[in-house]
């Protein structure tokens, strides 16, 4: 046997050449000019002989008439003539049926073949046709995947992009397909759906695939569940939630077990699980509307601890009077205001507080049954924008007094006996939107030292310096009265 291509003797049964390295194709290629010839020679030897054989069983019309009228006779002489004929047109068709049947066995059996096939057909356009010898050829070499891509292209140029996007994702699932033939692949499906703006379906592929490589070349498409701070279980203690998602989006959640949706709750800050049971449900949205699953986590909260009071102001630099409130239960809070550590005998918290001009330090509790909970700790500090200060608006209080006559001097005296009438800042705060105002008290002091407030209280702008008289009504909300208007002023 000799090689077909540099003509080196080689030893039967081998399938390539170990001279020049060319393969040997026991299977000749698909030639559709040869197939198209040996089809045409077999049909024209098949019609030769059978009209031979007519002939012979015929002898013509005009030999068989002359035959007849000169010797009746010659009759089985003729017919013994006609059987080596015959036999000879049988074994002629046998050899012909026999030929194409190999020829069609071994071409059906060859990958290369129906591979050859299935392109010249394709260069034809009978894509049908293809379709068939492609089909062949992938039951022959069903881990071929460059058999499905070229399948798959068939069907894309029929314009079936239902079994084109079907194959594509035949070989995405595939467990033989290269990192190369996958990422090509994964190509060609995220390029379908992100021309239909499905890209809840992109997510959905990435998903279901374990490739590093192809899940962060397409990351910006892949949308994972929020990841929980807190794992799942019995807590006795409070317990602050953080939820966190790769890339920017919003977070949805609920705690009551309900599916979230896009009107649920958005996280913005740890969800705060206090006592009870929470089954806690959450999903993350990109900025593409892409949506990932939902994800669920269940907690068991018996608090032991007393909670820190919520206060309103957090700590910082302010450049306007503010009121600190307690935003939760206030009902057994104390607080502190020189870094001492609440106790009953602290002030206890009964309303707003008015934050303190300069720097302030301020510690609440809750204590409950003697035992302190948790303190919530605040520092302040309190700048106005003005010149005019809480101790000039004393001065002016103090000299209204004394022009009314209610006091004689300026340390508050009124008569002989030592007693007197003194005037102290208490805060400052914005009274009815109209400005900010020092609120200043008027106190009485005997001569043993008591002193006792009169329950007249005055307002001094913190700008201008305009003096009022400041009353509190039934709900406790302050009010401007005029002097100059005030019959009953001091």
């Amino acid at each position: 046997m000799k090689c077909p291509n540099c003509g080196y003797e080689m030893p039967g049964g081998v399938l390539y050449c170990e001279h020049c390295g060319e393969d040997i194709h026991i299977v000749p290629d698909f030639e559709p000019e040869l197939e198209r010839n040996l089809e045409e020679t077999m049909e024209e030897t098949i019609s030769n002989v059978l009209e031979e054989l007519h002939e012979g069983i015929t002898g013509g019309e005009g030999d068989q008439a002359e035959a007849k009228s000169e010797n009746e006779e010659e009759e089985p002489v003729h017919k013994k003539k006609i059987w080596p004929k015959a036999v000879l047109i049988f074994v002629v068709l046998l050899l012909a049926g026999t030929g194409a049947v190999a020829w069609y066995i071994r071409g059906y059996y060859s990958e290369e073949y129906q591979v050859n096939k299935a392109l010249f057909f394709v260069s034809q356009g009978k894509y049908d046709e293809a379709i068939s010898c492609y089909n062949r050829a992938l039951e022959l070499d069903e881990e071929n995947i460059e058999l499905l891509f070229s399948l798959a292209d068939v069907y894309y140029l029929k314009n079936n992009k239902i079994e084109y996007e079907y194959l594509l994702r035949e070989i995405v699932r595939s467990e033989y397909a290269t990192a190369e033939q996958l990422n090509g692949a994964f190509g060609k499906l995220v390029a379908i759906y992100r021309d239909r703006g499905d890209y809840q379906t992109i997510n959905d592929l990435l998903l279901a695939c374990d490739d590093a490589a192809l899940l962060s070349a397409y990351q910006n498409y892949l949308v994972k569940v929020p990841e929980f701070s807190v794992n799942e279980g019995y807590y006795t203690s409070i317990q602050p939630l953080k939820l966190t998602a790769a890339g920017s989006g919003k977070i949805y959640y609920t705690l009551d077990g309900s599916e979230p949706t896009e009107e649920s709750s958005q996280y913005t800050a740890p969800i705060i699980l206090e006592n009870g049971d929470y089954t806690v449900k959450a999903f993350f949205v990109n900025e593409r509307g892409i949506a990932s699953e939902v994800v669920s986590r269940e907690y068991h909260i018996e608090n032991k601890e007393i909670l820190p009071p919520e206060v309103s102001a957090i700590s910082g630099e302010y450049n306007f009077p503010m009121n600190i409130e307690i935003t939760s239960d206030d009902e057994d809070v104390y607080y502190t205001t020189d870094g001492s550590d609440p106790t009953y005998d602290s002030t206890a918290y009964t309303g707003p507080i008015p934050m303190p001009l300069g720097k302030s330090h301020f510690k609440f509790a809750r204590i409950v049954e003697g035992v302190t909970g948790t303190i919530a700790e605040r520092n302040y500090r309190l700048v106005m924008n003005t010149d005019y200060t809480p101790e000039e608006a004393v001065t002016a209080v103090t000299e209204y007094s004394l022009s009314v006559g209610k006091i004689y001097d300026m340390e508050g005296h009124f008569d002989d006996t030592g007693d007197s009438y003194l005037y102290e800042y208490l805060y400052v705060t914005n009274i009815q939107k109209v400005d900010d105002f020092y609120v200043i008290v008027e106190v009485y002091r005997s001569v043993d030292g008591n002193m006792t407030r009169t329950g007249n209280n005055f307002a001094v702008n913190a700008y201008t310096g305009e003096l009022f008289k400041l009353q509190r009504d039934d709900r406790g909300r302050l009010s401007l009265i005029d002097l100059e208007e005030n019959e009953d002023a001091p």
